[in-house]
């Protein structure tokens, strides 16, 4: 039987695809084969021996130490697209936020209570303060068509009447197919900031993205640009958005992820994280993580790994070893003479990499003894050895 910690409260669908046959399933389980985790932080905790695989009922990784699961060979599995229409709708529902003054005046609005007779009249006085231009007809840019993009996009052009321009150098096919023909890629994102009257980000957080909105960037847009960021707070530049919202270059700026430098600055909305929480996302989210964490519990398929390579298959029709080892020449060599050495013949082999890791799944004609096993644990390079 397989054992599954929670780290988080996990939505019970997880139960259709983890049957209380083969899966122990808690919160408190000390030696688990996998973890199921939405947002707790796991950079100081200690993984156990027994973990093969974590789960991300989400998209983000970075509550995850995935530099050492990848050492471990343990593999990390998100849900990219789960949540993908719950956080769009939200966009959307920032793009009006950072237009109309909307949230600046139900909050100025509220204060007038108690003015017996005068709300009204207050009202009309005071209104025109929250004013703020319609989106029909404006352009909007979009960095980062991924799932979540790509619906923003085709919302923005097919529902709202926008221009749209889209820059995704790693646009999927998947991403690629769903795009609206009215959509117009761009090959440069200066293109986007030269342009658009609005633009929002969706992209992930690396090194190469972290302060990507910075005062060189923002230099480059129009005056009066509206910003919208629902993917992580490190993409902007505190000090730069902060000096563009108080000159005016930034008109407005709408986060999913306040912080204590976004709640001192002017003329932003600041949304407390809401972007996939809606029941349906969260049912989403945890079918697919716990989909993904029994594939590779029970044969080994790694789909929507963050650190390890795709692999796809089916159910083994027979013996099934999966080897993770680093991605150096001779390694495959050295797995296929050990097994040889025993008289044992590979039926099928399938060897991919990703980076400085590779996995490789053999498929032989008779179970590998315990000492087989032992001796491909101890080939150099070798991280993890799985028998199916």
């Amino acid at each position: 039987m397989y054992k599954i910690q929670t780290l988080n409260a996990i939505s019970d669908v997880i139960h259709e695809q983890l049957s209380a046959d083969k899966y122990l399933i808690a919160k408190e389980e000390p030696i688990p084969d996998g973890i199921l985790v939405r947002s707790q932080s796991m950079h100081d905790m200690a993984l156990p021996e027994s973990l093969l695989a974590i789960a991300r009922a989400g998209a983000g990784t970075n509550n995850i130490p995935i530099e050492e699961c990848t050492r471990r060979g343990i593999v990390v599995f998100n849900t990219p697209g789960a949540n993908a229409n719950a956080v769009a709708e939200l966009v959307i529902c920032g793009l009006m936020l950072g237009s109309r003054g909307v949230a600046e005046g139900i909050d100025w609005a509220r204060g007038l209570a108690g003015q017996d007779g005068e709300v009204a009249k207050l009202v009309e006085k005071g209104k025109a303060q929250f004013a703020g231009p319609e989106v029909r007809g404006k352009t909007l840019g979009v960095i980062g068509l991924g799932a979540i993009g790509a619906i923003v996009a085709n919302a923005a052009v097919q529902g709202l009447g926008m221009n749209v321009i889209g820059y995704d150098p790693f646009i999927s096919v998947e991403s690629a197919w769903s795009l609206s023909r009215s959509v117009h890629r761009s090959t440069d994102v200066e293109e986007i900031l030269e342009k658009a009257d609005y633009i929002t980000l969706h992209v992930p957080l690396k090194e190469e993205t972290r302060g990507m909105i910075n005062a060189a960037a923002i230099a480059k847009m129009k005056d009066g640009v509206r910003l919208l960021n629902f993917s992580r707070a490190g993409l902007c530049d505190a000090p730069a958005l902060a000096a563009a919202l108080e000159s005016g270059k930034v008109a407005s700026y709408v986060t999913d992820f306040p912080t204590e430098e976004v709640l001192a600055m002017k003329n932003t909305v600041a949304i407390p994280h809401l972007g996939a929480s809606t029941p349906e996302s969260e049912e989403n989210c945890a079918a697919m993580a716990a989909c993904e964490l029994r594939d590779y519990l029970e044969f080994g398929q790694i789909r929507n790994s963050v650190n390890m390579p795709e692999i796809i298959l089916g159910h083994s029709e027979g013996v099934r070893v999966l080897i993770i080892h680093d991605n150096e020449p001779g390694m495959v060599s050295a797995i296929s003479a050990a097994i040889g050495a025993r008289k044992i013949n590979i039926n099928n082999m399938l060897n991919k990499s990703r980076k400085d890791v590779a996995v490789t799944i053999l498929e032989l004609d008779r179970l590998p003894d315990a000492m087989l096993q032992t001796q491909l644990m101890a080939l150099p390079g070798v991280i993890r050895v799985r028998i199916f």
